[in-house]
């Protein structure tokens, strides 16, 4: 495996002191990694990623993480309604490549040029995707990148983001238990890594 691209250490945090969602909490991952987190809602994977993307502050604890990008669960809240697709990841990444990934994603070049209240869902989902792509992350963090696309698509567009471990780590949140063990090297239960306190 390849350099630690995300470090956490006995992290401690929660939202009310009487009940902390992470206590001593660690996670190391690898280039060359997928690491799927599972739990059930409101235990605390949201949170999670909110942490290492450093819009929570940890109350304890340490988090490295390398040069990252998020593909949200929602893609609707994950762009701007009033630019065109394209206006807005220009606006984080350069376009080299970007005919490529669109082509792995099966999305015309031309969709790009569009709002996004013009696209589907799944299209959207796989637009927010291509833009995650672009940025070159060295850690990809996915917040159930597959839940609006079928059955299909979800093994294809995970296929497509595996053939990039070469270069980067990843971290899958997911409730699809089937997808994590086929897809991730380690499952990671986040109710039995973290110390709710009662």
């Amino acid at each position: 495996m390849g350099e630690i691209r995300l470090h956490v250490e006995a992290l401690r945090f929660g939202y009310v002191p009487e009940r902390l969602l992470f206590e001593g909490f660690d996670l190391s991952l690898r280039e060359g990694e997928l690491k799927a987190v599972v739990g059930p809602s409101g235990s605390g994977k949201s949170t999670l990623f909110e942490l290492i993307l450093g819009q929570l502050r940890p109350q304890g604890g340490v988090i490295r993480a390398a040069r990252m990008s998020q593909v949200f669960q929602d893609p609707y809240s994950s762009f701007h309604p009033s630019y065109t697709l394209l206006e807005q990841i220009a606006d984080v990444a350069p376009l080299e490549g970007m005919e490529a990934y669109l082509e792995q994603m099966e999305l015309e070049p031309a969709l790009m040029r569009q709002w996004p209240h013009q696209l589907s869902g799944g299209q959207l989902q796989r637009a927010s995707i291509v833009r995650a792509m672009l940025m070159r992350p060295q850690l990809l963090l996915l917040d159930e990148p597959t839940s609006a696309l079928d059955n299909v698509t979800q093994l294809q567009v995970m296929q497509m983001l595996m053939r990039h471990l070469d270069r980067m780590a990843m971290l899958l949140i997911t409730h699809d238990t089937h997808l994590a063990r086929w897809c991730a090297d380690e499952i990671i239960d986040i109710t039995s890594k973290s110390a709710p306190r009662a």
